[in-house]
């Protein structure tokens, strides 16, 4: 996929802001992934942002309390509208399975996620959700933005985590 320079500088900017989201989760205890939307209707030169979130798995005691799923709902009432039409989702790490199936549901015409998920990828690396020709809706994907930031977040969390600096939550 061709993204030229001013796509590239707009994804970056906003990933930043998932990635400070990211990084209250870290200091949280929480797996460090966060997640923005913006909205930007056709015909507006300017996006707002529309929600924020990051991790809140061990906090809520949730399995579902991904970043996503917390800011899919928060962008819905922005909105008022389950809808999420002209919305773009920043996430620092791919999508879930199950979070992908919430943005298929949204209708986010756009993903822009900073680190693959080998192990459990919604989007493009374990399962092609975000893409499947027998969903009602598809979203672009645009990966690796800000990649080395999501990753050394992710992987000195882990590491902090195995030294006992961020114990495993009982």
């Amino acid at each position: 996929m061709v993204v030229d320079v001013m796509a590239t500088e707009h994804h970056e900017r906003f990933m930043q802001a998932a990635i400070r989201e990211a990084l209250a989760a870290r200091e949280e205890g929480e797996v460090p992934t966060g997640c923005i939307i913006i909205h930007q209707p056709p015909g507006s030169s300017t996006a707002r942002l529309i929600a924020r979130a990051h991790n809140q798995v061990e906090c809520l005691k949730d399995p579902t309390a991904h970043a996503e799923m917390i800011a899919i709902t928060q962008a819905a009432n922005a909105l008022g509208d389950w809808r999420l039409e002209h919305t773009t989702l920043y996430v620092t790490k791919e999508p879930c399975s199950m979070c992908a199936g919430a943005i298929v549901l949204a209708r986010i015409p756009l993903v822009v996620f900073g680190v693959p998920d080998p192990r459990r990828g919604g989007a493009v690396s374990v399962f092609n959700i975000l893409n499947n020709d027998q969903l009602n809706h598809r979203a672009q994907v645009i990966a690796g933005v800000r990649a080395d930031e999501c990753r050394d977040l992710l992987q000195s969390f882990f590491k902090e985590r195995r030294s006992g600096i961020h114990p495993s939550p009982s």
